[in-house]
């Protein structure tokens, strides 16, 4: 494994990210480059109250799980003898996707809203990148027949990558982090505020 990947591998092992947001390795895709690590995202919405930890009570909890707010993909992309098309040894992969309001989806700036989002998130990280680019899309799913009664919903999806300036990419997944936060309509953390990290440890 050469020394500029596994120097990228301890920068996203570093990582600080917001507390609401659980991030776990997910098998990596093999025919994009030589070298390649991914993470899965998911946001939830936060309990209410404190889950009780036995008797009757914790019953009432059975097969209540929190609702899921967003998800998403990082994927860190590294070919050693360097990519035109990415104009640089490395290159991140993003997707996000989350549920919006039905009036919110419905706003025809949505997408570059959520463009918008995406850059700002790398500008107040300091990550630097180039070659940026991606894709906008909103779902309407609507049921009919037994489902009828199933309220209709609206998704977007973000699918972005760009090419980091250097292997320093905490900051890269830092700043996707927290985008995929604002996807899943959680507010800004006070200025001076640190989430603490929260991943699932094997």
């Amino acid at each position: 494994m050469p020394r500029e990947f596994q120097s990228a591998l301890t920068e996203l092992r570093q990582a600080t990210c917001r507390n609401e947001i659980r991030l776990d390795e997910i098998p990596a895709p093999s025919r994009l480059a030589p070298f390649a690590v991914a993470l899965g995202a998911e946001v939830f919405q936060a309990e209410p109250h404190r889950r009780p930890v036995h008797g009757p009570a914790l019953a009432a909890f059975a097969g209540s799980e929190p609702e899921e707010l967003a998800t998403g993909r990082f994927i860190l992309l590294h070919d050693p003898n360097g990519s035109d098309l990415w104009g640089g040894t490395f290159r991140i992969v993003t997707y996000i996707r989350a549920q919006l309001e039905p009036e919110m989806g419905n706003d025809s700036l949505l997408g570059s809203v959520a463009w918008t989002w995406l850059v700002e998130a790398l500008q107040n990280h300091g990550a630097e990148y180039g070659s940026a680019g991606g894709t906008a899309t909103r779902i309407l799913s609507e049921s009919y027949g037994t489902l009828t009664d199933r309220p209709d919903s609206i998704d977007i999806e973000l699918r972005a990558s760009w090419t980091p300036g250097s292997s320093m990419v905490r900051n890269h997944l830092e700043a996707w982090a927290d985008m995929v936060c604002t996807f899943a309509g959680l507010p800004p953390l006070p200025e001076g505020v640190t989430s603490l990290p929260n991943r699932r440890r094997s």
